[in-house]
């Protein structure tokens, strides 16, 4: 058998190297991770193999939902949860995730348990995630916790999608629209001012105005560029900043039509964490923080560890929810019914199926607002460059005409 070199850490984070005979490089990988010892590279016979680092790439949300709802079927018929891993690992396409559930099989025939195992990828496995299947694992219903996982993120999935619908149609229409006049304004016009000069005529107001963006889009379109980079950065850097995420977050619900549309967005993606969390066991405090870092929006993650750290003083959820001011009053009175009743869970269920319906409802109401607003921008901006630059030759084919 080959002879193989390796490096990398153990459980307490020391780096470590050796030498190992082994059958080969991947039988001695899945050694040194039952010894929990995570190698970084190992070389043979004079090859160095750069391991990649697990659960550090993009694993699709869809994904982890058929995950997630296979892993429950397989729990559910009996099988052993190594088994269910090893072949749900040999059945994914995407290598990232492949790598991160063999890893996860490894911890746990190393006796970790799931939960802990999956916490070792967290770019993969979230604190939510965690959490359930801990819950899951000590109440003996880790088939229904991971049904519930499944369902969360399908519905995660469908919310998402609401967004993007949202917000990538009117970008991607005022995107083409503003490349289009941006290539109309440098190479169409400067054609025509061109044969102005020539023919000598008087231009009307409107032409002169597109003559002079062309002069400026052709001398300083690189400012443009340029600015148009820094504002990208710019907003990147600001998002990075805990008070400057909070303000832009801030600002975004404050927006007529869109800020209407994220607020209840952000109240169905909080009731519906809330809601199953605390269906499966996770305690109210834990369920508030971990709802509090995935709610994506500062504003309501602020609000969130207020409300935590309130009945952490003795007070019941509803009046901090109220007080904090971005719940409406029909969501606070419904959680306040459903606590009263010790039926907290269950509302926050249903809170969370009567907004995401009504998201989806309002994000088609906005697309059918934009959709004609957004047509009446492609054409007034292209159709008023390309008047403009006939003006002055109907001016002259009228002039000839009358002559």
């Amino acid at each position: 058998m080959p002879v193989f070199t390796y490096s990398g850490t153990n459980a307490a984070g020391t780096k470590i190297s050796g030498e190992r005979i082994a059958e080969s490089k991947q039988s001695l990988t899945m050694a040194l991770r039952r010894e929990r010892v995570n190698p970084t590279t190992i070389k043979e016979k004079g090859r160095e193999f750069a391991l990649p680092t697990l659960g550090r790439g993009k694993v699709p949300t869809k994904d982890l939902a058929i995950f997630f709802r296979q892993f429950s079927v397989m729990i559910d018929a009996g099988l052993p949860l190594v088994q269910c891993l090893e072949i749900l690992a040999a059945n994914q396409e995407n290598m990232t995730f492949q790598k991160t559930l063999t890893g996860v099989r490894t911890s746990i025939e190393g006796g970790s348990t799931l939960a802990n195992a999956m916490r070792q990828y967290p770019k993969v496995f979230d604190d939510l995630t965690t959490n359930m299947i801990e819950a899951g694992e000590t109440g003996g219903i880790l088939d229904t916790i991971l049904q519930r996982l499944a369902s969360y993120v399908e519905k995660a999935v469908k919310l998402r999608s609401a967004v993007k619908s949202a917000l990538i149609y009117p970008c991607s229409v005022i995107g083409i629209a503003v490349l289009i006049v941006a290539g109309l304004l440098k190479f169409v016009v400067p054609i025509f001012a061109n044969l102005f000069v020539g023919l000598g005529v008087a231009l009307p107001l409107p032409t002169r105005i597109v003559m002079k963006l062309s002069e400026i889009v052709g001398s300083f379109w690189w400012i443009g560029l340029g600015g148009l980079v820094a504002l990208f950065f710019g907003i990147r850097q600001l998002r990075k900043d805990p008070r400057g995420r909070l303000w832009t977050d801030r600002m975004l619900l404050k927006m007529p039509v869109m800020g209407m549309l994220l607020r209840k967005i952000a109240v169905a993606r909080f009731t519906r964490t809330m809601g199953t969390l605390i269906t499966s066991g996770v305690p109210i405090l834990e369920g508030l923080a971990i709802t509090a870092r995935t709610s994506g929006n500062a504003v309501l993650e602020q609000a969130l560890m207020k409300v935590r750290k309130s009945i952490e003083e003795g007070r019941t959820i509803v009046d901090p929810l109220k007080e904090c001011g971005v719940f409406p009053n029909m969501v606070t009175q419904m959680i306040g019914v459903g606590e009263a009743t010790g039926a907290m869970d269950a509302m926050l269920q249903k809170i969370a199926d009567f907004y995401e319906d009504d998201v989806d409802a309002a994000t088609k109401d906005l697309l059918t607002l934009l959709e004609p607003m957004m047509i009446a921008f492609l054409g007034v901006a292209v159709g008023g460059i390309v008047i403009s630059l006939y003006m002055p030759l109907f001016s002259m084919i009228a002039k000839l005409s009358g002559g």
